[in-house]
């Protein structure tokens, strides 16, 4: 489980303050928006001037983002919860993924407000986690403000932008009401909203007003206390963290609660050690809080995300949010090579297995299942790759050594017996010069064409159902393909019939044929063989891929043998061995590489790639025995 490191700081927890909750004006909001649009940038402006920090105080820039991989990559990957003061108005803001990837987040955060805001680049338009969250939005009855971001952009064209929110709006079967839409206009990145594009204003006041006159302030159902989980996390003072908002009555520290499963099970019994309100990037302890509040409790062990936690006397769920299925997964191994245990200390299956389960207890969009081909395995299903790729450099930073297989889509079966397979809605903007290779490329993996439109300053934007097989991997080689000057957006679009083979890797690799040190020599030497993963000084071992064949076969060389010396000086000099550099495999691109009798290798420090069989002799005893069923 990816903890939420702004939340989990080790700080001493302050005094009890004051009661909160119904005899306050309250509003709950999320802002939805598509990955890099600016929705954590706006929430950094709506803290700064709602007086939330101290004037003197040190602020990190999208202070939201507290987890180091949401710093590094520059995305949102946990939902968040964050409270700022408006007037006399508290306003709780959920900052949410902009991924589909992480879409469980999503489905369960928009259970606990009462409305929304879409936040839209003014150049790019609407795109395609925009809409996957927007759909969620309407289907829950939410009625959206449209905030158009970075009207300041040179190429901005927000009129064309606001019709094609209005016509995503009308194609997600939105209502009257909901078509309805306020729209504002401003700049997160220089702080400033305005009712008009053309009027720059001096702050953010236009988006606070809107807030609070066209959201209504949470709906309180009758009866003793219930609250619904939506997210849980450890804390180190604390324990067991779990947050939602409270449906109807009020709790207080100390009171005794139990928690129902989905289907009506007593899950637990025990009592809240601490009742916790959000104030700015803080969660401070509350003497009570009432109904429509988002809140977090501690003191329960069990409880977990989907769990009704209430009064003794409920009986009945809240009903939880059904979550889309799981497209992608993979096998989790333990480290079984030649290097296993040098580098990581959490190396054991039982020590992955619990690790797995504690990350599925608290993302509802994975689940893991342990292995029915070997042992000492687990199979992980998620979203797509960069979540699943998230999980892995989560667990290598923790000290994981670990060995994973290449993704494979889920399949499932309709009622007449026929296969279906998860079909993605591809948009891709490119450089008109590049669109001839991108439309080549993906119909060879199958995806079918459905639109293809100038996208402004010699653009085309191109939107493609593809298998999700068929983008396995695709992402490098479309770099390589445009320059580096693509960029694609991915959305789960349904389950549709097998669309058939799609043709994979087409060179074989270069393996290792002993255990050592590479040595720059032998590299040098075998170089014209294909490009090299390893350098000078590499440890590799027998089965280890070291490089890519030019051919379509597998090549075993020995790339730890050096130059022979002798005690006779030659009359002219060494030839200087200048090596060509190597490829660097980073973690998504090893995961797109790897075939299906290969396996990438994780650790702290290194990520390698390898076959499943490392002994030779085991690799042509199993091929030949394929080829035995083939015919």
């Amino acid at each position: 489980m990816l903890l939420n490191a702004a939340h989990a700081k080790a700080a001493p927890i302050p005094l009890i303050l004051q009661k909160v909750g119904a005899h306050m004006n309250l509003r709950n909001i999320a802002i939805i928006a598509h990955v890099d649009h600016g929705k954590t940038t706006l929430i950094d402006r709506l803290l700064a001037q709602s007086g939330t920090f101290r004037d003197n105080q040190k602020v990190a820039e999208r202070a939201m983002d507290s987890n180091d991989l949401e710093k590094e990559r520059g995305i949102t990957i946990l939902a968040k919860v964050t409270s700022v003061q408006w007037k006399d108005t508290r306003i709780n803001i959920v900052d949410t993924p902009g991924h589909a990837d992480f879409g469980g987040e999503v489905e369960r955060i928009l259970n606990m407000v009462d409305g929304a805001a879409l936040l839209v680049d003014a150049a790019e338009g609407p795109m395609p986690q925009t809409k996957f969250v927007l759909a969620k939005a309407l289907k829950l009855g939410l009625k959206p403000i449209v905030v158009i971001n970075k009207i300041d952009r040179p190429d901005q064209r927000y009129q064309e932008v606001v019709n094609e929110v209005f016509d995503l709006f009308a194609a997600l079967d939105a209502t009257d009401e909901q078509l309805d839409f306020p729209i504002i206009y401003g700049s997160a990145k220089l702080g400033w909203m305005s009712t008009t594009p053309e009027k720059q204003a001096d702050d953010m006041s236009a988006l606070f007003d809107m807030v609070v006159s066209h959201f209504k302030p949470p709906v309180v159902e009758e009866g003793p206390f219930r609250m619904l989980v939506t997210t849980i996390e450890a804390n180190p003072f604390l324990g067991r963290v779990l947050t939602g908002r409270i449906r109807s009555g009020s709790v207080k520290a100390n009171q005794a609660v139990r928690a129902l499963g989905r289907d009506g099970t007593v899950v637990e019994v025990g009592r809240v050690s601490k009742v916790l309100s959000f104030r700015g990037l803080e969660r401070i302890p509350v003497e009570q809080a009432d109904a429509g509040d988002i809140i977090a409790i501690s003191g329960l062990t069990t409880a977990t995300v989907a769990d009704t936690i209430a009064d003794p006397t409920v009986t009945v769920p809240i009903q939880a949010q059904p979550i889309d299925p799981p497209t992608l997964t993979m096998t989790f191994r333990i480290n079984d090579g030649p290097l296993a245990g040098k580098e990581g200390d959490k190396v054991q299956s039982r020590v992955i297995r619990e690790r797995l389960l504690r990350e599925a207890e608290g993302n509802v969009a994975l689940k893991v299942t342990a292995s029915e081909n070997e042992t000492d395995a687990f199979e992980v299903a998620g979203r797509g790759e960069l979540q699943l790729g998230i999980l892995i450099e989560v667990m290598r930073r923790e000290g994981f050594e670990l060995t994973v297989g290449r993704p494979r889509v889920v399949f499932k079966t309709d009622e007449a017996g026929n296969r279906l397979e998860p079909i993605e809605e591809v948009i891709v903007d490119v450089d008109e010069a590049y669109t001839g290779i991108v439309v080549q490329k993906l119909s060879e993996r199958r995806a079918e064409m459905r639109d293809m439109r100038p996208s402004g300053h010699g653009r085309q934007r191109i939107v493609f159902h593809a298998p999700t097989r068929g983008l396995i991997g695709y992402q490098s080689e479309l770099m390589g393909d445009t320059r580096g000057t693509a960029i694609m957006n991915r959305l789960f679009h349904a389950y549709a019939p097998y669309v058939g083979d799609i043709p994979g890797r087409h060179t074989g690799a270069l393996l290792s044929n002993s255990d050592g040190d590479a040595v720059a020599y032998a590299i040098f030497n075998l170089q014209d063989r294909g490009p090299m993963f390893i350098e000078h000084g590499t440890k590799v071992y027998a089965g280890m891929i070291i490089g890519e064949h030019t051919r379509g076969n597998d090549l075993e060389l020995n790339v730890i043998k050096g130059k022979k010396l002798t005690n006779v000086r030659a009359s002219g000099k060494d030839e200087a061995v200048v090596l060509t550099p190597p490829i660097k495999m980073s973690l998504e691109k090893a995961l797109a590489y790897v075939g299906e009798d290969e396996l990438v290798e994780i650790t702290p420090k290194s990520i390698r790639l390898r076959k499943i069989h490392l002994d030779p002799n085991e690799r042509k005893r199993l091929s030949r025995s394929k080829e035995a069923a083939a015919e």
